[in-house]
C-alpha cells in the first residue's frame, strides 16, 4: 500500500513524540528536564501545546493507518 504525505507526517510526528516522552522518562530518572519539545518550544507555550496536540492526533490517524483495509 503506497504511502500518502499525510501517512508519513504522521508517522514522523509519532516518532518525534515517542522519542520525546523515552527522553522524559530517562531525565526522570536522572532528575533533569530533558523534554525537547519544552526545551526547543518552552518559551511560546501555545506553539508547544500545539506540537503536543499535532503529535496526539498522529497518534490516533496512525491508530486508523493500521486498521483501514
Amino acid at each position: 500500500m503506497k504511502k500518502s504525505i499525510l501517512d508519513w507526517i504522521a508517522l514522523i510526528l509519532v516518532i518525534v513524540g515517542a522519542v520525546n516522552w523515552g527522553l522524559v522518562g530517562i531525565g526522570s530518572l536522572m532528575k533533569s528536564n530533558l523534554n525537547v519539545v519544552n526545551i526547543l518550544l518552552g518559551s511560546i507555550p501555545s506553539l508547544e501545546n500545539i506540537v503536543y496536540i499535532l503529535v496526539g492526533l498522529a497518534g490516533l490517524y496512525t491508530i486508523y493507518y493500521l486498521v483501514k483495509d
